[in-house]
C-alpha cells in the first residue's frame, strides 16, 4: 500500500478537560504528522480582542498546519478557544490557507461509540460543517484497536480532510466567535 502523506496537524482540544488524549493522539500517531498545536499557556491573555485572538492563533499557530483535528471530550463544545480555532482553520486568506478540518469523539464523550450523532455535543462551527451530501468536515469514533492500524486509520482521515480544504462551497464560519466559554448543557441552545 503507497505511504500516505505525512501532513502538518494542529490539535484543537479542552485544554482543562482533554490534555491526556492530547498527549495519546500524539503518542499513536507516532511520526506520522507534523504537530503544529498550542502548548498550554501560548495564548495567555484572556481579556485580548477577540479579532486580536483569532489572528494570533491563524497567524501564530495555524500557519504551517495543513489539517485541523478537533479532538470533542463532554466539554469541547463550550471552549470559546476552540471555537476560535476552528474558525481560524476554515479562514482562507493569502497569508494563510484554509486548513482540512476533522473531529474525533473521545472515548469520555457521551456520543463516542453511539448510533446517532447528537451534533449539540459538538462544537458548533463544527457541526455546522458537518451535514449534508459532500461534508467540509466529517467527525469519527476514537479507534478501539491497539494497535499500529489505528494511527494509520486517523493517518487515512487526516489525509481525506487536507484533500476536502479546497472543495467548493467553501465551509460555513458564518457564526459569530465565541465572546466567553459557554456553561449549562447542549439542549439550552448555543447561544453566546
Amino acid at each position: 500500500m503507497p505511504q500516505t502523506k505525512r501532513h502538518k496537524v494542529f490539535i484543537s482540544y479542552c485544554y482543562e478537560d482533554d490534555e491526556v488524549w492530547k498527549d495519546r493522539f500524539i503518542r499513536m500517531m507516532g511520526d506520522r504528522i507534523v504537530d503544529k498545536s498550542v502548548e498550554v499557556g501560548d495564548i495567555v491573555d484572556d481579556n485580548i480582542p477577540i479579532e486580536d485572538a483569532l489572528r494570533q492563533v491563524r497567524e501564530e499557530h495555524l500557519a504551517e498546519a495543513t489539517v485541523t483535528v478537533v479532538l470533542i471530550g463532554p466539554r469541547t463544545w463550550q471552549r470559546k478557544f476552540v471555537d476560535w480555532e476552528i474558525g481560524a482553520t476554515l479562514r482562507d486568506t493569502k497569508m494563510n490557507p484554509r486548513c482540512g478540518l476533522l473531529g474525533i469523539l473521545l472515548p469520555c464523550h457521551p456520543g463516542h461509540r453511539q448510533p446517532e450523532r447528537n451534533l449539540q455535543l459538538v462544537p458548533p462551527r463544527l457541526a455546522a460543517n458537518c451535514g449534508g451530501d459532500a461534508p467540509f468536515a466529517r467527525i469519527y469514533d476514537w479507534p478501539g484497536s491497539r494497535n499500529r492500524q489505528r494511527g494509520d486509520e486517523v493517518q487515512g482521515w487526516i489525509h481525506k480532510a487536507y484533500k476536502r480544504r479546497r472543495k467548493q462551497p467553501a465551509p460555513d464560519n458564518s457564526r459569530p466567535p465565541f465572546a466567553k466559554n459557554r456553561s449549562g448543557d447542549a439542549t439550552r441552545g448555543w447561544q453566546n
